[in-house]
């Protein structure tokens, strides 16, 4: 693991009125950040490196919720994508040279949808397990919602802008797509069904598209069912390789499933059937869903997702062999064909050797965009934040919460990121100026699902006073408990969770960013709607009036446990 030097916690002011060398000389050194901490997007985590310097990785390559990824080789550059369900920005887009090493490139959904719909909160709906592929120039992701149907969306440049859209196959539980460009031209995509809207489940179709690839031509025809031996099936993905069809899908649940794959010379089948990947005495339970991926070396690998509960679902690297064409993922130690986990092997051939690097966790907040890491609960509103670079902030304009939230579970202005490690710490420094005129403004550091906890300002009439916030079964509608921890005179704040195995988290604060007070007892984070406990930001008001307050957030930083 690469372990680095904490920064101290100290008054960082930028004065970007002066010339650069007044700058430079008349700054003092606690009035900068520190210059390793100018960027997010270079730093290298603190908590979770998947390379092990010696040749070697560990999984998971990415300790972090990327469910359903699905990847693809484009030359010397992989690309991975997963499900983000009403996470905005969604769609996220990682990038790595050597399978091992990943950083967030883009996302593909800035907006997502229909845009009223998820304007409020859609815990759990939103977009399911996607695919993505390149196909004459152009790189195509096919993306679900459960609700409204199978969307594509393309571009030229996965780091640029995608396009807007299209409904490819509307219909209520139609999911998991991917497709498939045959040899003769034709073209097809194979999807699941999500029991919850479509009254069945456990079956692949597989439906023509047009050339295009953006519009269905028939009903599609089942070409697997599950029932007896694979519940719960869902997840395809399609290709083809000497001769054969191949559907590779995950089966038995989420926690517990198994990854068969299917094959057969003709595409509507019938396909045969066979186990490659399964538990076995590895530690790893569920292994499946996810991409096979090549290198230009001839190596062949196996990218899948793992449930861990609160920390969602991290993602493994595997080896993969073909053995009489069939393809065995894991280490197969009995010969069997059904391969294990791997928990330590040999990085991928890809021919040279690439630098660590990991996805962004800490934001300094200095320049214009957010930190890629960042997602709200819902389509965002231009008036929630402002990335003030000049002065080296986020502010947080505090929003009224809907009239029929029952807690910050249906708020939508909450910021949220992945948890990235087992173990882990985060801590961030708010400066709170509520509108005088208004009570019940509060702001701070959340750890949100189904029941969530945080640490706050608050203000009143008397002024402001630091809370903390519980709500358990906050999906099932209870309501917030709040415990006044002080009453303070200053506006700034260090605000801090200690997360550890288990994801059992301790919230503490400071008044000089040395000595932290823990507040609260410690809490049992839990996973959301089929993602994990995301941890972050929030502003917000109870009532309607024409001017906010607002939180001014100098930077928010994860690093190991003290």
């Amino acid at each position: 693991m690469t372990m680095h030097r904490s920064f101290p916690y100290v008054s960082r002011k930028f004065l970007f009125q002066l010339s650069l060398p007044t700058l430079f000389f008349s700054t003092t050194l606690a009035q900068q950040k520190p210059l390793q901490q100018q960027s997010s997007s270079n730093t290298i985590s603190k908590v979770w490196v998947s390379d092990l310097g010696n040749g070697k990785f560990k999984n998971p390559v990415l300790n972090a919720d990327y469910s359903d990824p699905d990847a693809i080789r484009v030359g010397d550059d992989y690309y991975m994508i997963s499900s983000s369900f009403d996470g905005i920005p969604g769609l996220p887009i990682l990038h790595s040279k050597d399978l091992v090493n990943w950083t967030i490139l883009s996302h593909a959904l800035t907006r997502q949808p229909p845009f009223e719909h998820f304007s409020k909160t859609q815990h759990g709906n939103g977009v399911w397990a996607p695919a993505i592929r390149y196909h004459n120039g152009e790189y195509y992701i096919y993306y679900p919602d459960p609700d409204f149907g199978i969307y594509l969306i393309k571009a030229t440049d996965p780091a640029g802008k995608w396009s807007k859209p299209l409904l490819v196959a509307p219909g209520k539980g139609l999911i998991d797509p991917c497709p498939l460009w045959d040899t003769d031209g034709r073209v097809y995509l194979a999807h699941a069904y999500a029991g919850s809207r479509a009254g069945i489940k456990s079956v692949i179709t597989i439906k023509e598209l047009n050339k295009a690839g953006d519009k269905v031509l028939d009903q599609g025809v089942i070409v697997y069912d599950g029932h007896e031996s694979d519940p719960t099936l869902e997840g395809p993905k399609f290709y083809k390789r000497n001769g054969f069809y191949y559907l590779f899908a995950p089966a038995g649940g989420v926690a517990t499933g198994w990854q068969i794959v299917l094959r057969s010379k003709n595409l509507y089948g019938p396909y045969e059937r066979k186990i490659v990947m399964a538990q076995g005495k590895s530690d790893t339970n569920g292994p499946h869903q996810g991409a096979w991926v090549d290198t230009k070396t001839g190596e062949d690998w196996f990218l899948h997702f793992q449930d861990k509960y609160a920390y969602g679902r991290v993602v493994h690297l595997q080896p993969m062999k073909w053995v009489n064409d069939w393809p065995v993922i894991g280490t197969d130690a009995d010969g069997d064909g059904t391969g294990e986990p791997v928990a330590v092997y040999k990085k991928p051939n890809v021919g040279k050797v690439y630098p660590v690097a990991t996805p962004a966790e800490s934001d300094e907040f200095n320049t214009v965009k957010l930190g890629l890491q960042w997602q709200w609960q819902a389509n965002p509103e231009g008036t929630w934040s402002f990335m003030n670079s000049a002065a080296g902030t986020l502010r947080l304009y505090t929003m009224k919460v809907p009239d029929s939230a029952k807690n910050y579970w249906d708020v939508p202005n909450i910021l949220l990121q992945k948890t990235p490690a087992d173990e882990f710490m985060a801590t961030t420094k708010i400066k709170f100026s509520p509108n005088p005129k208004l009570e019940n403004e509060k702001a701070g550091l959340i750890v949100m699902g189904q029941s969530y906890a945080g640490i706050a300002f608050k203000s009143s009439s008397k002024g402001l006073s630091l809370v903390y916030l519980l709500c358990k079964n906050a999906k099932q509608g209870k309501s917030e408990t709040e415990k006044e921890l002080l009453d303070i005179k200053q506006k700034e704040v260090y605000f801090r969770v200690k997360v550890q195995k288990g994801e059992i988290c301790q919230f503490s604060y400071s008044l000089d960013g040395q000595k932290f007070t823990d507040a609260g007892a410690p809490f049992q984070a839990e996973a959301g709607l089929w993602i994990g406990a995301k941890l972050g930001l929030f502003a917000t008001r109870i009532t309607q009036i024409n001017d906010s307050g607002y939180a001014d957030v100098d930077w928010f930083r994860v690093e190991p446990l003290q």
